[in-house]
């Protein structure tokens, strides 16, 4: 396993190079092309702070309600991409995996990081959107976001390594994971207030979800004023990402070789 981690890190320029591809494949044909990566978002935010906010009138939470749920939204969207896109990146890379040599990890790594550049694209449109509402960030822990960053990085590289390897030999699990995100999704503080006073029963389940601490950390950084408070739960789903990203690199390492035979 060390031996092909070592190895992953030669393939940087391959990495690059499907990224690349991967980007301008996602809006070739398209009249707006890249513009889509700022437009899609903005369009996201419009409709969930339309539904949220005049349907459902949920007024009494962190005010202005728009860029709070965005906050945690964007990344979320990366996230759950990332994952949808990830779980059968080896089954529709198939092609790719039959040549010899070729490393299986760079396809699920490859889709991350397309997806984070979207995420990445997006930001100024939260940017734009604090800046319309006058929601100014603590300039002294805005270091933490690029923290949050990596820590959401390594977990979604971890899971995804791991649904990758698993979706080749039981194809149900591409569709399992569709639908989990959806619960996982309502499970998470994004469109609602983990401090709520409704939902201080939840505080345990919250705390077992991955993507809480993710979600809280970008609202804490972003959103709200004071000092970030939950930055030690966040080094400790950093430290638990790293420890599964191994494990699930394990995983992917001793199915590599059925690969090639499965898709």
């Amino acid at each position: 396993m060390i031996d092909s981690l070592r190895q992953l890190v030669r393939y940087r320029s391959l990495i690059q190079t499907l990224v690349t591809r991967d980007l301008k494949a996602r809006y070739r044909g398209s009249v707006l092309g890249f513009f889509w990566s700022f437009v899609n978002p903005l369009l996201l935010l419009t409709i969930y702070n339309f539904v949220f906010t005049y349907l459902l009138e949920t007024r009494g939470g962190p005010q202005p309600y728009a860029v709070f749920m965005f906050t945690a939204l964007l990344p979320w969207t990366w996230f759950q991409s990332s994952i949808n896109e990830a779980t059968g990146s080896l089954i529709s890379g198939g092609n790719l995996i039959k040549k010899v040599l070729f490393p299986a990890e760079v396809l699920p790594i490859v889709v991350i990081l397309a997806n984070m550049v979207h995420f990445l694209f997006g930001l100024p449109i939260l940017v734009g959107f604090m800046a319309y509402y006058h929601v100014v960030p603590n300039w002294a822990e805005l270091p933490w976001f690029f923290v949050v960053l990596l820590v959401q990085l390594i977990f979604t590289t971890a899971l995804s390594l791991l649904l990758s390897a698993l979706s080749v030999h039981f194809r149900d699990v591409k569709d399992l994971v569709s639908n989990l995100l959806t619960f996982w999704f309502f499970a998470t503080p994004i469109i609602y207030w983990y401090a709520d006073p409704r939902f201080t029963e939840y505080k345990f389940y919250f705390d077992l979800n991955p993507f809480s601490h993710l979600a809280i950390s970008y609202q804490e950084i972003l959103f709200f004023d004071g000092p970030f408070g939950h930055k030690w739960w966040l080094l400790a789903l950093g430290a638990a990402s790293i420890a599964f990203f191994f494990a699930a690199y394990w995983v992917f390492d001793r199915l590599r070789d059925s690969f090639a035979e499965a898709v």
